[in-house]
Order: C-alpha cells, then structure tokens, then sequence
C-alpha cells in the first residue's frame, strides 16, 4: 500500500472545520483558535502488545488511540479541534488501513476533530496520536486546585475495562467477555462533563492507570491527601455479575486502570450543582470521599474504618507487565 494511498483511506474521511483552512497534504496544518482561548495539547502512544491486545479489530484501535487522548482534554475542560496521526505500520495491508481510519473517523466525527496531518512509517505496530483543542482563559481545569474539605468525585463506573482484561487473561475468550469488552476497547472520553466542571471543579485528572494512582497524581500537584470510601466506588451491573466478590471487585475498581472515567474535586457546596450536572449530562457522578490536609491517602470500610492501601496502586509505566 504505497504511502499516499495509506494517507489517502484517512483524509477522504476527515472532517473539514472552518478553524482548521489547511490539513492534509501539506507540510504543516493551520489552525485558527477562537479569540480569548488558549490551546490545550496531549499526545499518546499505543503499541500493540503493550496498550492493546494482538488480534483487536482494528476498528476498535483507531477509536480508542483518538480516545484516550480525547480522555486528556476533558481532563482539563478542553473542546478539542484537531488530531494529528503518527502510525507505524509492520507490513502493507490496505483493508487493515481502512478499518482502522473507519473507527477513527468514527469518534473524531461525534466530537467535531479534524485529522489534520501525521506521518506513517514501517515498524512494529504502534499509533501515536496528538490532539489540540482550547479552552478559555483561567478556565482550563488542572491537577492541582484541591483543597481540604473538597468532595472527591468520578463519573461513570471504575472496574469495567480492567475486569475485561482480568477475564481474558483467566481464560475467557475475548468474544465472551460481553459489555465489559466494550469498555476496554471503545472508552468513552467524558468531554461533555469535562467542559461542564469548568469553574465548579476546583482540580481534575482522567482516570487512566487506576484510580489510586491518578487520585494520588492530583494530591501530589494539590499538596493534599484524601479518605477515600471504597463502598462509595461505582459499579457497573455487568461488573457486579461477572465478579461477585466485592474484594475481587474492589481490586480493578482501586487500581484497574484503563476507565477513561474523569476524577474531580470541589466544594461541599457545590454538591447539588454537580447533582443537576449529573442529571443534564444523564451520567452518574459519584462522590467517593474527601480531600484532607496533610500528604496521606486513607481507604475507609462502610464504618468508617481504615482499610489496608492495596501495594498496586495502578499501570507502572515500563514495568514488564504493567503491574
């Protein structure tokens, strides 16, 4: 599949913004941001092997290599623009390609991304993938606002990719592992929340290597600890069939990773604002626990007691396994 046939099965599915007069095909792409914003940029690698299972349809790769970039921006209350694409591809296979643009296309059509450019290259599977969106100025939510006294926050419900992953690796067929598949392989990036939490939050980070973990990567920029109830933890229905042990449970909830859920601070008294916010956006938002002074993250039981801190917290980068 010669290079520019390749580029090609994307750019005939980009879409075109008005904001963004020059894309693909050039040596650099243009792009306009409204006036009194400031540009919010991620980027992301995905290698197969590392960040996704050999044999995922390809599909389900270019959705989720958009997608957890997406998941940055609204981390930050970004309305994203535009995507570049870097993808490194092991061999030539033209129906690969366009599978793969499909599913990207996919995504980035239901939230208004332009593809504007990329690279492509020979080598073993991996895409990276940069996005830029903006934000209005002193708006852009941040790690490190929490103050003692805040309500800790998720949206969605923590476990389901992790509980996918666990029941492939215990034997089960991908194709019986259900809805919670789903998750794993399509997350849903929570823009619409992230855009709304703009001046009610008062910190946020999405939840990528694990809740523990990220939780902790916005106390360190907050200066803050927190008690965090682990009853509170949302779970969804097909995670509460397919791991009946609340212990089992608990673990991918705590320290699973790969949620894309976003995990937010603010006041007690903006309690009822997040409840109407819940409501409008008819995504559950969950109040899992508070922020305190001090350095130290506490697990509490139904009564208030301490429980034991788990020694995985979350994906270690560069670890053989992740683990």
């Amino acid at each position: 599949m010669p290079e520019f046939s390749l580029i090609e099965a994307f750019r005939r599915r980009a879409l075109a913004r008005e904001d963004v007069p020059l894309g693909i095909g050039d040596d650099a792409a243009l792009f306009d941001p409204p006036a009194g914003e400031r540009l919010a940029l991620a980027v992301d690698t995905l290698v197969e092997g590392v960040h996704f299972n050999r044999g995922l349809p390809p599909a389900s790769i270019g959705w989720k290599a958009l997608a957890v970039n997406l998941s940055d921006l609204a981390a930050m209350g970004a309305t994203p623009a535009l995507a570049l694409l870097a993808l490194t591809l092991p061999a030539e296979d033209p129906r690969f390609v366009e599978e793969l643009a499909t599913g990207f296309a996919a995504l980035a059509d239901s939230h208004r991304v332009a593809l504007a450019g990329g690279d492509t290259t020979r080598g073993p599977l991996a895409l990276s993938v940069t996005v830029v969106g903006h934000v209005p100025k002193d708006l852009a939510l941040r790690r490190s606002g929490a103050r003692p006294g805040d309500d800790v926050w998720v949206s969605g419900s923590l476990g389901d990719a992790a509980g996918a992953l666990a029941l492939w690796k215990a034997g089960t067929p991908m194709l019986r592992v259900g809805p919670l598949r789903q998750r794993l392989d399509r997350p849903t990036p929570r823009l619409g929340a992230g855009q709304a939490l703009r001046g009610l939050a008062t910190a946020c980070i999405d939840i990528s290597d694990g809740f523990l973990a990220d939780l902790g990567h916005l106390l360190a920029a907050s200066g803050v600890g927190a008690e965090v109830e682990v009853e509170a933890l949302p779970a969804s229905a097909d995670l509460r069939e397919a791991f009946p042990d609340p212990v089992a449970r608990r673990a991918l909830q705590l320290s699973g990773g790969d949620d894309y859920e976003l995990c937010f601070t603010a006041p007690p008294s903006e309690r009822a604002a997040v409840e109407r916010l819940s409501a409008r956006l008819a995504l559950p938002l969950s109040r899992v626990g508070r922020i305190t002074a001090g350095a130290s993250l506490r697990l509490l039981d139904a009564d208030g007691l301490p429980l034991p801190l788990p020694e995985r917290r979350g994906y270690v980068h560069f670890a053989e396994d992740g683990a």
